[in-house]
């Protein structure tokens, strides 16, 4: 059952690579927010309450729930809604994210480190590399919001695949990282969007000159 939440995981990173709508980026932010909750709840059997119960706020409150609804009023007050023109087209976007999860797997093959979840390792070194992939293609800010919060999750599934345990201090730096980015982020953004209505990043490198 995991790795079948796992492969669904995989799915939505190929779903990020392809749409262009932030509406289709916030769901699959939500999405993502509650696959990991299925993972940790299938995993973390053994995890005490406290534990349990900070995973669960950390992953369905938290990532699915709240980040998304932020993320839509975001849309909503400063009216941008897709990707920039000059974006890297969805074709190479998807041909780079495939190209990052197989290469996801082989280091994963090769490493053999019996401490280490080979799944886990696998979905989250991709994870990762596809939030920075939307980072560097991209220009808007809010694009890279959304890398951000990709990479947070990465994180937080590179955390099980070190071990099953996750200890409550790892669970608070992630949720810390989590709440400061994206609030940092959120504002910038609305902020900017006041001036700059695009809130793209050319627009900011003229600024800084």
């Amino acid at each position: 059952m995991i790795d079948l939440f796992i492969l669904f995981f995989a799915f939505t990173l190929i779903f990020l690579s392809i749409t262009e709508r932030f509406r289709s980026y916030a769901n699959l932010i939500a999405v993502q927010g509650v696959l990991l909750f299925c993972i940790s709840f299938s995993l973390l059997k053994d995890v005490n309450a406290v534990n349990l119960v900070f995973i669960t706020i950390e992953t369905l409150v938290f990532k699915a729930m709240i980040v998304p609804w932020l993320m839509y009023r975001i849309i909503r007050k400063t009216g941008v809604s897709r990707v920039h023109k000059s974006a890297l087209p969805t074709f190479y976007q998807l041909l780079l994210t495939m190209a990052a999860l197989f290469a996801s797997m082989a280091m994963a093959f090769n490493l053999n480190d019996s401490s280490i979840e080979p799944s886990f390792l696998i979905i989250s070194v991709g994870t990762m590399l596809s939030g920075l992939l939307l980072i560097i293609t991209h220009k808007r800010i809010f694009s890279h919001m959304v890398g951000f919060l990709i990479l947070e999750n990465a994180v937080f599934l590179f955390s099980i695949a070190v071990g099953t345990e996750m200890p409550m201090l790892i669970n608070t730096c992630i949720l810390i990282d989590l709440f400061i980015t994206t609030i940092i982020l959120s504002s910038f953004l609305i902020k900017v969007s006041v001036g700059l209505p695009d809130s793209e990043m050319d627009m900011l490198t003229q600024l800084k000159d």
